[in-house]
């Protein structure tokens, strides 16, 4: 089922809805790497979400860069700054989704047609902070998408079950503390089976979990489609 899933995405990626107004193949876009091969982060205070973003806009600021994209099957060095990430034996590392880091309040759009499975404000440091999840069903295969460190606007008035027309205003993308302690920026993640989770499911697991975890959730841009992630 989750490779028909990847097929079906990739047919339908050219007539998805941009989830966040931006014109790839015109924008300057920053590829950012948080894994230990960026020599810059382990100079960092990741515990300092300020100085954290500071270096991640400041980044950005240098290369002319409106936005920074990546992250998909990242083993990131990040994850050692919260205690969410680190309990028992072997760390969870791998990141499952696409981050798009861009100021706070930028809008946040449907790519698609569907119903909202469920939301919730996971308010952990680094966590996702508020957090929603849409269903989708296409060409039959039901399918899930995650938007996490959104604004607790966000979730004004929501209600599970309600249904979401593609290019249709869902959500912004919000500042710390309340996104989770991040750097501004969405975490977008397909999943193919929520099994019973609700309001939240893992976006980042251990390495040694990492091909089950792939197979669940497929390389998110199939629908963001963001041409610099596929040199």
């Amino acid at each position: 089922m989750n490779a028909l899933l990847t097929d079906v995405l990739r047919k339908h990626t050219p007539h998805f809805s941009p989830v966040v107004s931006c014109n790839w193949e015109d924008e300057k876009v920053l590829l950012l790497d948080l894994t230990e091969a960026n020599q810059d982060l382990l100079q960092l205070d990741l515990l300092d979400t300020r100085i954290f973003t500071d270096y991640v806009f400041g980044k950005m600021h240098q290369t002319g860069a409106r936005v920074a994209v990546g992250g998909y099957n990242e083993d990131r060095y990040i994850y050692r700054r919260s205690a969410h990430f680190n309990s028992g034996e072997e760390a969870r590392s791998v990141h499952l989704g696409i981050d798009i880091w861009a100021v706070a309040g930028t809008p946040i759009y449907a790519p698609l047609d569907g119903r909202l499975h469920s939301f919730q404000h996971n308010d952990r440091f680094g966590d996702y902070g508020p957090t929603i999840i849409l269903e989708h069903c296409l060409e039959g295969i039901p399918f899930y998408t995650l938007y996490g460190h959104l604004s607790l606007r966000s979730l004004d008035g929501l209600k599970e079950g309600a249904e979401v027309r593609k290019g249709d205003w869902l959500a912004e993308i919000g500042n710390f503390p309340e996104n989770g302690h991040w750097p501004p920026h969405l975490h977008f993640q397909i999943i193919a089976d929520m099994k019973d989770n609700r309001g939240d499911f893992s976006g980042v697991c251990r390495p040694s979990e990492r091909e089950t975890y792939l197979a669940r959730c497929p390389d998110a841009n199939l629908i963001l489609g963001i041409p610099q992630l596929n040199p």
